[in-house]
């Protein structure tokens, strides 16, 4: 049996919100993510979804390492470099001197997706890894972004005096990739299915990276089954789109997974209120109507 949840229904939306009180991590993130996307601190808001996992960790001390590293990189270089010069001054430091690297052998390893865990012990998944390369670069004044590529993420380097697109793979050592050899590698991961277009290339904004280190978290919990980690991440994706009809069935489905039938019952109600002609609306009615001959014996 689940914990009660207090409710606020909006009288003009009909939408029902869980005001339980969020933990303190969460209500971090949700004041970083009110301020303007170019305003986000991408590494902290990593820092504060860790948080959530292991509530004791410290955000200042990694940031303070991320400022460690940048510094010592930045004592490395001369100044006045080029991008490429930039580029390979950050691959060096952070695959050589450092032994950054893509975690190829557990790649679903959650670890992989918390920033802490990475810094410490410096294996990572695609976004991870672009997050350090991301942030070690702002620090040392080479401009890069997130490139939410398909299947493997990626970065670009963002400033105007690059001779041509700069595309870099982090996961793979700071690997530098062409245009068209993203549309290979899109090809050999998804076939036809997915078209290759400029589009596929654009710089990711900091929400948009967040979002995605997100699902990826929930996918890997939902594939272990670890269903109460799962909600946590799908309660963390709220602060992103709080009445987002979608999330609010996810979350629901998830309350169901964790026994948590009247929380469950109330966002899946929100979710058909808010969709009521979705192309799943008569599965989750079904649903719905399961959880309440089920919830007054559960409650």
């Amino acid at each position: 049996m689940g914990r009660p949840a207090a409710y606020h229904k909006d009288m003009e939306t009909g939408t029902v919100t869980n005001t339980r009180e969020a933990p303190p991590s969460r209500r971090a993130l949700q004041a970083l993510l009110a301020l303007p996307d170019d305003a986000i601190d991408l590494a902290q808001a990593s820092l504060l979804i860790a948080r959530d996992e292991y509530p004791d960790l410290q955000v200042r001390r990694y940031l303070d390492l991320l400022d460690d590293m940048a510094a010592e990189l930045r004592g490395r270089m001369r100044g006045g470099e080029g991008p490429m010069s930039r580029i390979a001054h950050l691959n060096r430091f952070l695959f050589n001197d450092l032994g950054f690297r893509g975690n190829h052998e557990d790649y679903n390893d959650p670890r992989n997706s918390f920033l802490n865990d990475v810094l410490d012990r410096r294996v990572g998944i695609p976004i991870s890894l672009s997050t350090v390369y991301i942030e070690i670069g702002r620090r040392i004044g080479c401009p890069i972004g997130g490139v939410p590529f398909p299947g493997h993420f990626l970065v670009r380097y963002l400033g105007p005096e690059a001779p041509a697109e700069i595309l870099i793979d982090p996961f793979n050592r700071g690997l530098i990739l062409t245009p068209e050899e993203c549309r290979r590698r899109l090809l050999e991961m998804f076939g036809e299915r997915v078209e290759f277009t400029p589009h596929l290339l654009r710089r990711a904004r900091n929400r948009e990276i967040i979002e995605r280190m997100l699902n990826n978290l929930k996918g890997i919990f939902e594939r272990d089954r670890d269903f109460h980690r799962a909600l946590r991440i799908q309660e963390t994706i709220l602060c992103l789109h709080p009445a987002a009809p979608a999330h609010i069935r996810d979350r629901g489905l998830l309350y169901y997974r964790v026994a948590c039938l009247g929380e469950a019952a109330r966002d899946l109600d929100a979710y058909l209120q808010a969709a009521p002609r979705a192309p799943d609306a008569d599965a989750i009615r079904d649903h719905l109507r399961k959880l309440r001959v089920l919830a007054p014996a559960m409650n």
